[in-house]
């Protein structure tokens, strides 16, 4: 299984960005896939989550005003689109499988390589 995360960029603080991640080799059925973000010297902080089969969503309080995942089932991807960004919305940016809606990192299994997320004016 092969998670590729892409999308990341430098952008300036109220910018927007949008996150792509692309499942691949995945033989048995997708349930949920999340992102997660790892800011320097920090841990990393799960964002949202969504169900690939009916698209159901959960998002983190601190996030949930101005980042929206969405996905296309048949291509196996997930979307992240971040609008307004702050200077602390910077950090690597992984998406995840899971087998459930979960907020909690030991719950997914397959990771992808993270994309770098800069905010800078």
């Amino acid at each position: 299984v092969q998670l590729q995360a892409s999308g990341g960029g430098m952008v300036r603080p109220g910018g927007s960005l949008r996150l792509s991640c692309d499942a691949s080799g995945y033989t048995k059925p997708l349930y949920y896939i999340g992102w997660f973000r790892q800011a320097p010297g920090k841990e990393r902080e799960w964002v949202p989550v969504i169900s690939i089969s009916d698209g159901r969503t959960k998002y983190s309080d601190s996030v949930k005003d101005r980042f929206t995942i969405s996905r296309d089932s048949a291509k196996k991807s997930v979307y992240l689109q971040i609008i307004n960004l702050k200077p602390e919305d910077a950090a690597v940016y992984y998406c995840a499988t899971s087998n459930m809606a979960s907020m909690f990192e030991h719950e997914y299994r397959y990771w992808g390589q993270g994309t770098q997320v800069t905010v800078s004016s």
